[in-house]
């Protein structure tokens, strides 16, 4: 009987490794998967690649990892916002290494990861410092750039519901970056609100199906609880 329902968040990362690179979906908060986050922060894994739309905010998410010196490098779209002081400071003192990528640029390399790809050509960067050192082709008069798939050895990420086969369904724009990161990834383990029946999920609603998914566990809406 396949299941994959975690029975902790802690059980949920227990095979995190150090050096490990991680994709972590979220939109600003909106797909966010905190309470996975935490619980990395507590099973100790260090020196550790972040994947993700930005660099973290605030006290919490990503901004929390770094503050515990756990990230060696993030690759990124949105590295610096009002309240990115943790990674500021790492970046800045030469602790924190950072590989900036366009948004569309990253959503496409994830993609390319998850489709089996060997690389894409863009014509975002071309002619920026983003270029530089990179391979160049005019196609049908137009200029772009090659870019490489970005795979990850784990993808956290947070949906509405799944059910012990891994299928997930999201909410809205907490749909995001999970789908693709799901696809791009060696293990994806994704915390849900609600584990329902076998059934339960109308299959035409399914965004990412069981076969991407390693491991569900359950948070509760709005939980803080510790990891354990």
């Amino acid at each position: 009987m396949i299941d994959k329902i975690s029975p902790s968040l802690r059980q949920a990362v227990a095979d995190l490794h150090d050096g490990a690179s991680i994709m972590i979906s979220g939109f600003g908060d909106a797909g966010a998967p905190h309470e996975l986050m935490e619980a990395v922060i507590a099973h100790g894994a260090s020196d550790l690649t972040i994947i993700s739309n930005n660099a973290g905010a605030g006290e919490s998410g990503i901004a929390a990892l770094i503050k515990a010196n756990r990230v060696r490098k993030v690759i990124c779209s949105f590295p610096r916002q009002a309240a990115s002081h943790h990674f500021d400071a790492r970046y800045r003192a030469g602790e924190v290494e950072l590989e900036l990528v366009p948004q569309g640029n990253l959503a496409a390399r994830i993609q390319a990861a998850g489709s089996g790809l060997g690389a894409i050509f863009t014509p975002t960067g071309y002619g920026t410092l983003l270029a530089q050192g990179k391979e160049t082709r005019e196609i049908d008069g137009r200029n772009y750039v090659l870019e490489y798939p970005i795979h990850a050895d784990f993808a956290l990420i947070k949906a509405r519901a799944g059910d012990r086969w891994g299928n997930l369904v999201y909410r809205k724009v907490a749909r995001n970056f999970g789908p693709i990161m799901a696809m791009a990834a060696k293990t994806t383990i994704a915390q849900v609100a609600e584990v329902v029946e076998l059934g339960a999920l109308d299959p035409e609603t399914v965004v990412t199906p069981g076969i991407f998914v390693n491991r569900v566990v359950q948070v509760a809406p709005l939980s803080v609880a510790a990891a354990a």
